[in-house]
């Protein structure tokens, strides 16, 4: 057998075990095996090229390899569950940058004269590779609140984007034309890279699970197209794979917020305030402080609690206190679910990760189409910092910015109480009209202080 033989055989067990980890992704038993198995597809993917002749200065390479495990894996093992967005949101980043530069390297090598089947693909995965890298800083310095959450727009700003968008194309179709001039693809860079910039930085706190996605999925389809470039089958079909999953969960997303992914992407929310829910029917204006002690009674007497968790329980890191205050629950007989919105947090699945990482049954997690189902049969729906994805003013209030967003129907339940620290609006901030409702109660502090104070007074009882 060929050295070229045995590295395409190489790829083509690299992409099977992609494939094969992405399944297994599905699920949170599957999870950890999934995410084992396409790193063991990574690795043997890395070899392969390695292996490949055409590579040369091994001396870079190693010292590539020596920086990112350096870097990667202690960054890996110490964040924090309430930072894995913003981890997610760099590291997406990195592999567009990644893809940019090594089109420019190959742009450079060259003088640019390159076969245009090589040529095109080399562009266009400069072009998106770059905008992914700095929409993800961007990104990340939102949800690092580096920057303000809330939508940074500038006069003109659509008009903006739209002559940078022309700008590099233009650019694009001039290298691709012959004009061998160094200095236009770093203007395509640069052009591509302020676009990023101002793509993200108009996009509201509360849409950035959705933000992420997107970028996720550039990053993917520019590995891909780099893949073209260099004719990488593995690189190809990893990128493919990125790029078809984060599409089809940014859509997801989207669809679970009733808006489409152009109206995300072009004009966010998430401005001054918001209003209350015209005629938010039982809400007095009053906001109803209650004690541990009173809402333990209400638990513990309950048939049927629902947790929702949101960012609130995060920041708190309040997961392991909820498992153990629902465990204490259902050993008295108290049934209780979990209600999951799908943009819950600050990245797809926050939440489902942060309850998985304290062993929560992911049978008793269910999704918001589930679980609103059983709201009208709920008799205590505790709120654990979660803002946007309750706030009734997306059924009731057509001037709201989240009006036809759908969400969990808490304030259907036979009571309520939220775990807050102060009165602030949610991400998007936007004011909540759900805690001023009769059947609200406030129980403010720390998450995990206070759900470690009703557990307390449940033992007590």
């Amino acid at each position: 057998m060929s050295r070229a033989d045995a590295i395409a055989l190489a790829y083509i067990l690299a992409f099977t075990l992609f494939v094969v980890g992405l399944r297994l992704l599905r699920g949170p038993r599957t999870a950890v095996r999934g995410n084992l198995v396409a790193a063991a597809g990574m690795a043997i993917a890395v070899v392969a090229t390695l292996a490949d002749r055409r590579i040369g200065d091994w001396g870079l390479i190693a010292a590539g390899l020596a920086l990112g495990t350096a870097v990667g894996i202690p960054a890996a093992r110490q964040v924090r569950m309430t930072a894995m967005p913003q981890m997610v949101a760099l590291f997406n980043g990195v592999g567009g940058g990644a893809v940019a530069l090594i089109s420019l390297v190959e742009y450079r090598e060259t003088g640019g004269d390159l076969p245009l089947e090589t040529l095109i693909p080399g562009l266009f995965a400069a072009i998106i590779g770059s905008i992914s890298f700095w929409g993800s800083l961007v990104a990340y310095a939102k949800l690092q609140e580096l920057v303000p959450g809330r939508p940074l727009r500038l006069p003109g700003g659509a008009a903006l984007n739209a002559v940078l968008a022309l700008v590099v194309l233009a650019l694009a179709v001039l290298i691709a034309a012959g004009a061998d001039v160094e200095a236009l693809y770093w203007l395509l860079l640069a052009g591509a890279a302020a676009f990023g910039v101002l793509a993200v930085l108009p996009i509201g706190g509360a849409d950035m699970p959705v933000v992420i996605s997107t970028l996720n999925a550039f990053t993917g389809l520019s590995a891909a197209a780099a893949g073209v470039a260099l004719d990488n089958v593995a690189l190809i079909v990893a990128g493919m794979l990125v790029g078809a999953s984060g599409s089809i969960l940014t859509r997801q997303m989207a669809e679970a917020m009733n808006r489409t992914v152009a109206s995300v992407l072009l004009g966010g929310f998430g401005t001054d305030g918001g209003t209350l829910a015209a005629g938010a029917g039982s809400s007095d204006g009053t906001v109803r402080p209650t004690s541990a002690a009173d809402v333990a009674i209400q638990l513990t007497y309950a048939r049927l609690v629902v947790v929702v968790p949101g960012y609130g329980m995060a920041v708190a890191q309040a997961q392991r206190a909820v498992a153990a205050l629902a465990t204490e629950l259902e050993r008295r007989g108290v049934e209780v679910l979990y209600g999951i919105h799908p943009v819950a947090g600050r990245m797809p699945g926050h939440m489902n990760v942060l309850l998985a990482e304290a062993d929560v049954p992911y049978e008793r997690l269910r999704e918001m189409d589930d679980i609103n189902a059983e709201f009208p049969r709920t008799d205590v729906a505790l709120v654990i910092g979660a803002n946007d994805v309750t706030n009734p003013a997306a059924r009731t209030d057509p001037g709201s910015p989240i009006y036809g967003m759908p969400i969990l129907d808490v304030d259907r339940a036979a009571s309520v109480v939220v775990l807050k620290r102060s009165m602030a609006s949610g991400f998007a901030g936007i004011d909540n009209p759900l805690f001023r409702d009769v059947r609200t109660a406030m129980l403010f502090g720390d998450a995990k202080a206070s759900v470690t104070d009703l557990l307390t007074e449940v033992h007590a009882l």
